[in-house]
């Protein structure tokens, strides 16, 4: 790279400021995403976490020690490995001892660590912790030789680079955060499926998809609840490492006397909390006015009508002897429960989208998304690093203790001897290493020992233990050197783990329809009249004089639209969103309606410019005047929700054609450009999508546009225009119309017509 490419100038060693804080950043955003915010694939952990373990580990605080107090366990860390913030520290360690967010906790909290209500945890001078016997899983094999060892930040200390899990911990426990372009969302699992997934794929490398799936069936979160997402969605999640996943809170009806009943939740889904959930009631029960509002909204006065109409009282029982308990009382024993379940389910987070983002560091150091499976593979082969690093290790200390002890046979065999030779040699170490063929180490252990080891009872214990370091050593190379049993060993220790720590699955897998309320709507003939500035208004019945309707000053007609009151309303703004409106929700046309900006929430800077309404199989083309569009089905327009949705790609200076809507018998579109060339392209050439740029329609010369168009049925098309100063309408038959067809994306031909200022019409059949 020469010096220009490295941001320096060439006459001397300067660099921009360009390139110097393109540099920080990226050194900035490696370190948060390495250092900080993503988890390893290897054990599941992020450094505060790794190191706040190693510590603990280090102070002897196993799971049968003492608890110290926390404020210790942060000094100790903070001061040889992690030089950050205490609180930072503190908040780690706290949350891997709250059972409520680590389906297995690593650390042994006692005191008050928090509540799934969101209160915090005492501080760190009140709270006591040691490890739990979960977190040997992660610690055990820690000086075994298996993991690689670093400086720590000032060099004083030598802190582990991974932990050896025996488990898949990142997995098990899942993680979340937020680095520089990219964030972590890994939901926890049920360690009995992950621990049969990974013999599985230890056995039988190729393993299918679906037996893997139907091994770990989806997510196992801490406090239980169930996913009602199905086999298939979560399938899909896990291969693509990303998506959202369904779940719900888990309840049962009590039976009271005189025929009463009451619905107590036990179980909710994640991220939720009681307290979170008698916050939303209360929101919905007695809701405020909205800021810049003069009263409450429809939506709101309907949802606190139909929540009072069910609901008489909420009591909040959680406590020691249930973690939660959510007792919800109706207004009458004669309430449907399905409808008060329902209900509640859709008014609140009772049930509510799991994100899942499956980003961890990879084993070469790199963070990215992964798959399922890829996680699975790839701390299978950290886990037989891991286990061929403790393997040599143990194999060298065996070698060592051969040696030793072969050295010492020698004393036993010639025990006059070697204590001559101590006796009169003034380097007793080389010369017994010359007269006995000996080692150094094997020297030097001899002139350690003691004189009592020279009794004979000590040379057949010597004997026995040299056989057994010996059975052991031939072990130990059989696993190095045969792949089967190395993966038998593998098995055997997994399998192990999972007898000991594994648990039932906490959280019901049963797919399920979502709570979605039903607003009962009497189907009626309607009129949705919308004004030129946007205002909404619904009058009963068709075929009105579209003339007597009245507006505000400086305000006009845009379109009287003949629905029904089931329908909903779609806008199109000036930026290419969609916005939609139930129709039964649209003001009656007593006064002047209401904007429609009062309805959904737009984008600043922007404007509503058309609006169409009707049933879900009505079919439009929308299309930009740069030319570009396609057919789309009113139902792929909607969208539930109020800051709507991005359908259209609109360039920089362009506008939208207002939507036009196609009828049954429409097989052809005519399109005329502000310069006077038209072309009609028949309907089977134009894409149907869902949303984007579409394809070119028309083509067109710089500096021109699409001015009109209009579909065509078998009877053509109408052009009204002036004529000797008198408007006059031509009937353009099909026949007529042949020579102006042609292919899409095609320019077309100039219009010829004996009218001026030609409107183009469709012609009903």
């Amino acid at each position: 790279m020469d010096a220009t490419q490295a941001g320096m100038s060439a006459d001397d060693e300067s660099i921009t400021l360009a390139w110097y804080a393109e540099q920080a950043y990226l050194d900035y955003a490696v370190s948060v995403v390495r250092g900080r915010a993503l988890p390893d694939v290897s054990d599941g952990q992020k450094p505060v976490q790794r190191r706040i373990l190693y510590a603990m580990h280090a102070m002897g605080l196993g799971p049968g020690a003492k608890p110290v107090k926390s404020a210790r366990v942060v000094g100790d860390v903070l001061g040889k490995y992690h030089p950050h913030g205490d609180q930072a520290a503190y908040d780690a360690m706290v949350r891997m001892a709250q059972s409520f967010v680590l389906r297995y906790p690593l650390v042994d909290g006692h005191g008050n660590f928090g509540s799934r209500d969101g209160d915090n945890a005492a501080a760190m001078r009140y709270t006591e912790a040691r490890l739990t016997p979960f977190a040997r899983v992660l610690l055990d094999e820690l000086d075994e030789g298996t993991v690689d060892f670093l400086p720590n930040y000032d060099g004083s200390q030598k802190e582990p680079a991974l932990l050896p899990a025996r488990l898949p911990v990142v997995l098990l426990n899942g993680a979340s955060g937020i680095a520089v372009g990219m964030a972590t969302e890994i939901p926890s699992h049920n360690l009995r499926e992950i621990a049969a997934a990974c013999v599985a794929l230890i056995r039988q490398p190729r393993l299918s998809d679906e037996e893997l799936y139907q091994l770990v069936p989806g997510p196992d979160f801490s406090g239980g609840g169930q996913i009602i997402s199905s086999a298939q969605d979560i399938e899909q999640i896990y291969e693509q490492g990303r998506g959202s996943i369904k779940a719900r809170a888990r309840w049962h009806f009590e039976e009271l006397a005189r025929g009463q009943w009451q619905m107590v939740v036990t179980e909710l889904p994640p991220g939720t909390s009681a307290q979170k959930v008698l916050e939303e009631i209360e929101e919905r029960t007695n809701p405020k006015v909205k800021a810049g509002k003069k009263s409450l909204s429809p939506d709101q006065q309907q949802t606190k009508a139909l929540m009072l109409s069910l609901l008489d009282a909420v009591r909040d029982e959680s406590g020691k002897e249930a973690a939660v308990r959510l007792v919800f009382e109706p207004k009458s024993s004669r309430i449907a429960r399905d409808e008060l379940v329902t209900v509640l389910l859709a008014q609140t987070s009772m049930e509510s989208s799991v994100p899942i983002n499956l980003v961890c560091i990879a084993r070469d150091g790199r963070p990215g998304q992964a798959s399922l499976r890829s996680m699975l593979t790839e701390w299978l082969s950290f886990r037989a690093d891991t286990l061929t690093r403790r393997t040599q290790h143990r194999l060298g200390k065996v070698t060592d203790r051969i040696h030793v002890l072969e050295g010492r046979m020698v004393v036993y065999l010639n025990v006059d001897a070697v204590i001559q030779t101590i006796r009169e040699s003034d380097e007793p170490r080389a010369a017994l290493m010359e007269r006995f063929n000996l080692s150094e180490r094997q020297a030097e252990d001899i002139l350690e020992m003691r004189l009592r080891q020279l009794a004979r009872l000590e040379g057949i214990r010597i004997e026995q233990e040299l056989q057994r370091q010996r059975d052991e050593q031939k072990k130990l190379r059989e696993l190095l050197d045969n792949p089967a049993a190395f993966k038998r060993l593998m098995i055997k220790e997994i399998e192990a783990d999972a007898k000991e720590f594994g648990d039932d699955r906490r959280t019901l897998i049963e797919a399920a329809e979502r709570a979605v309320l039903e607003t009962r709507v009497v189907e009626e003939p309607v009129t949705v009249i919308v004004s030129q500035k946007g205002w909404l208004r619904s009058r009963q019945g068709h075929g009105h004089d579209a003339s007597q309707f009245s507006f505000k000053a400086g305000d006009s007609l845009y379109d009287a639209i003949e629905c029904l009151s089931t329908h909903e309303l779609v806008a199109f703004s000036s930026t290419g969103r969609v916005y939609t409106v139930a129709v039964a929700n649209l003001p009656s046309a007593r006064g002047d309606g209401q904007p429609i900006t009062s309805m959904v929430d737009i984008e600043p800077g922007t404007r509503i410019v058309h609006v169409v309404a009707g049933p879900a199989d009505n079919r439009y083309v929308v299309a930009a005047q740069s030319g570009h569009g396609f057919v789309v089905r009113h139902a792929d327009l909607t969208t539930r929700q109020r800051a709507g949705k991005q359908f259209f790609s609109l360039e920089k200076g362009d506008a939208w054609m207002k939507p036009l809507l196609l009828h049954p018998d429409d097989t052809h579109l005519a399109m005329l450009a502000k310069k006077g060339r038209f072309l009609v392209v028949p309907l089977l050439e134009l894409k149907t999508m869902t949303g984007g740029r579409g394809t070119q329609l028309m083509g067109l010369e710089e500096g021109d546009a699409l001015a009109q168009w209009v579909a065509a049925g078998p009877r053509g098309l109408l052009a009204r225009g002036i004529y000797r100063n008198k408007e006059t309408d031509i009937e353009l038959s099909m026949e007529a119309l042949a020579d102006y067809i042609g292919k899409r994306a095609r320019r077309g031909k100039a219009l010829s017509l004996r009218i001026r200022q030609p409107k183009l019409l469709r012609r009903s059949s």
